[in-house]
């Protein structure tokens, strides 16, 4: 037998919402899609393939990010007309399953990228592609669900409850990882001095490769309650007349959206904004490195204690969201994320706010050195107001839209957030060549950060 759940029903007096295990359901999905982003696109297979895979990390540092631009431009372009799609049929599971279905195909062939062996490069890349078109676009079918599950005045707590659960996902997995499956080749040996499970070899890098798998699995896993507990919408009409009336609706939308200048302004300053964030996240791992000659089990580390503190802030950020209002959440997140990355840039390996202190020594213990704990705190920081940032920004889409095509301005909003990811990696890139210095090119993500506060001071909530 399966459980039934009742579809949320407008009416005159009251809208009928479906019970806690379908929300909780629903709240899986982000548990779910996260390690794909955590151990694939971050912390684990990301810098395997440009340190082992490529012929050299430049080089493999370039067809990840040419990888991850053709996904960008397929996700830009597509985004907006799958979710006008998406609002005319009505129902939004199928596509996440479609989705997830290249999610799981994707990640899994991430197993085939043998150190050394050039063959494997195009495939892997491929794959790698055709995963985060997926990944993409099931979030944005999932994202269109919320305003069914909970009253307006709890979208804030439910949107900052979904990261958060998302980013304890992502540690777990990380931890699993480098705990337990994946090796020092030199020692094969794990983070926690182990050695690996189910006989992963350290020499051929298979357990960084198991990510891939271990990814597709999870998913399958821990998305099943959103398929069994959380209801959908009922087909509204058949799936042709949906794409044209999609099309048509997606059309009308773009042309009236001058008219919505605060809509505008919210999805250009979302634009910039997320193109900072994302190259904030991109880069703290290669500036440390540079820094401080952090290695694979520091930068592990440190993304597993920027995760915990995304987990605390997307938490206290939903209930502030609630309370205050997402724009709130979503300036103060932007006034954190400057001030953290100002006093970056103000440390050094052997100084702090051009206060001399002792530098890191070989041997000297995991984040020994006064410069270091300071760069781990505000890390932290950038984690905890990173989580907030991200989910305030879906509850003032959902908030902003109408409710009849809310999938398709989620499309716009994936759309505003992917279009121009390509310009803050270049920025820093091409800043960092032509002044050798590292400082200079993060130097340049405080300019989106600013834009984005100004552009969002011409929003209006309601």
């Amino acid at each position: 037998m399966t459980a039934t759940v009742s579809i949320p029903i407008n009416t005159d007096m009251q809208t009928q919402y479906p019970d806690r295990a379908a929300v909780v359901s629903w709240i899986m999905f982000d548990w779910a899609a996260q390690p794909y982003f955590t151990l694939i696109t971050t912390f684990v297979f990301a810098p395997y393939f440009a340190t082992f895979v490529a012929a050299t990390p430049a080089e493999g540092q370039s067809l990840w990010g040419f990888a991850t631009g053709a996904a960008g431009i397929v996700i830009a372009l597509a985004s907006p007309v799958l979710g006008a799609i998406a609002d005319a049929s009505g129902r939004r599971k199928p596509w996440i399953a479609a989705f997830g279905a290249l999610l799981v195909v994707g990640s899994s062939l991430m197993w085939i990228g043998k150190p050394g062996d050039p063959s494997v490069i195009p495939p892997l890349l491929i794959a790698y592609a055709i995963a985060t078109v997926g990944v993409e676009f099931a979030t944005v079918f999932n994202n269109a669900m919320m305003p069914s599950l909970v009253p307006p005045e709890k979208i804030g707590r439910l949107s900052g409850t979904g990261w958060a659960t998302g980013y304890i996902g992502g540690i777990l997995s990380l931890i699993l990882v480098l705990g337990f499956l994946a090796a020092n080749p030199d020692t094969g040996r794990t983070l926690f001095g182990f050695a690996p499970l189910f006989g992963l070899d350290p020499v051929t890098h298979q357990g960084d490769r198991i990510t891939g798998p271990l990814t597709a699995i999870w998913f399958i896993v821990f998305v099943l309650p959103m398929f069994l507990l959380t209801p959908d919408f009922p087909a509204k009409r058949p799936v042709h007349l949906a794409i044209r009336e999609g099309l048509s609706e997606l059309r009308t939308t773009v042309g009236e959206l001058p008219k919505h200048r605060s809509m505008a302004a919210f999805l250009l300053a979302n634009m910039i904004y997320t193109d900072g964030l994302v190259s904030l996240f991109a880069f703290g791992g290669i500036y440390a490195a540079g820094t401080f000659g952090w290695h694979t089990i520091q930068i592990g580390t440190f993304g597993i204690l920027l995760a915990i503190a995304g987990t605390l802030g997307a938490w206290i950020g939903g209930k502030l969201d609630d309370r205050l209002g997402p724009k709130f959440v979503i300036a103060a997140s932007m006034v954190v994320l400057l001030s953290a990355i100002v006093a970056i840039l103000l440390v050094d390996k052997d100084s702090i706010l051009f206060m001399k202190v002792a530098p890191p020594v070989p041997g000297g213990g995991l984040f020994a050195a006064p410069a270091e704990k300071a760069y781990l705190i505000l890390g932290c920081l950038i984690g905890g107001a990173g989580g907030p940032l991200q989910a305030a920004s879906r509850t003032l889409l959902i908030r902003m839209a109408p409710k009849d095509r809310i999938a398709q301005f989620f499309g716009l909003f994936a759309l505003t957030g992917k279009v121009t990811s390509f310009i803050g990696p270049l920025l820093v890139g091409l800043i960092t060549a032509l002044t050798a210095s590292q400082k200079a090119g993060m130097a340049v993500l405080v300019l989106f950060f600013l834009a984005g506060l100004l552009l969002l001071s011409r929003v209006r909530e309601n």
